[in-house]
Formats: structure tokens, C-alpha cells, sequence
């Protein structure tokens, strides 16, 4: 297997290092106003992220950074501000993702790469999006606690 090159190495720590900052905020999140969709599922997917990030940090022999994140991220007022919070982060995050995959031409990087986009524009954008609309995850569907896979967690 051939090293990976300097630019490879910077877009897998920047990918692990957005993923972890979105656990430790919605760890936070959870923390002050409870487990409320879509926040928990979420908090799961992220954790599913990172595993899948580290398994490529073992495949190339990187050293597994810590989450720098952990009780160091923003706190927020209500349960909407974080919901509107988490649309942004999920803009943001598959953005950083678009760019990331210009950084390698290996397969199982941009693999893992464009299924980490996927799901925050195909899943969680959109579990937030209900969340704003209507402040509590449910968003109008109906779906409420009991039917937690609805807001987006599972399918990662």
C-alpha cells in the first residue's frame, strides 16, 4: 500500500476533527435539554462517523488524534437555537466534505468521504430542518419519540 501523501493525511485529520467537534456539541446539547430528536440519533450517527474515520487513521498507520472538542464546545439558549445551530453544521459539514474529496484519488477514502456527505445532506440536514420547523424534532410528521429511526438515526 502506498503512503499516504501530506495532502491525505490534513484531509483525514480535518474530516476526524469536524466529526468530533459535532459530537462534543451535540453531547452538549444532550447534556442541557435532554435526549430530544434529532439530537440523539444524530449524536449516534457522528459516532458511527468517527468510527469509520478511524478505521481508515489504522489502515494507513495514523496515530488516532482525541477529541480536542470535549466540554469546549458552544452552548445554546433553547432547544431551536441548537436545531437552527445543527442546519448550519450540516451545510457546513458537506461542504467540507465536497473539498475533502479533491484531496485523494483512493477509493476507500472517498468512499468513506462521500457517504459521511451523504448522510448530512441526506439525513441530518434534513432531521434539523424538522427540528426548527417544529422545535422539537417532530417537525409535523408525527413521529415522536417512540419512532426515533423517522428523524434520520439507523441509517447511517
Amino acid at each position: 500500500m502506498n503512503p499516504l501523501t501530506e495532502t491525505e493525511i490534513a484531509a483525514l485529520n480535518e474530516a476526524l476533527d469536524d466529526e468530533y467537534r459535532a459530537l462534543a456539541i451535540y453531547d452538549q446539547v444532550i447534556a442541557d435539554f435532554g435526549d430530544a430528536p434529532p439530537f440523539g440519533n444524530i449524536r449516534d450517527a457522528e459516532s458511527r462517523h468517527i468510527d469509520a474515520l478511524c478505521t481508515l487513521f489504522s489502515r494507513y498507520g495514523l496515530t488516532i488524534p482525541e477529541n480536542p472538542w470535549l466540554g469546549k464546545v458552544e452552548r445554546y439558549a433553547s432547544l431551536q437555537e441548537a436545531c437552527e445551530a445543527g442546519v448550519a453544521a450540516e451545510i457546513a459539514n458537506a461542504e467540507i466534505y465536497e473539498r475533502l474529496v479533491q484531496a485523494t484519488e483512493r477509493p476507500d477514502i472517498l468512499t468513506v468521504f462521500r457517504n459521511l456527505r451523504d448522510a448530512s445532506q441526506q439525513r441530518h440536514l434534513p432531521a434539523f430542518q424538522r427540528c426548527v420547523q417544529g422545535s422539537s424534532g417532530r417537525g409535523g410528521h408525527g413521529g415522536g419519540e417512540g419512532r426515533r429511526g423517522r428523524h434520520g438515526g439507523g441509517h447511517e
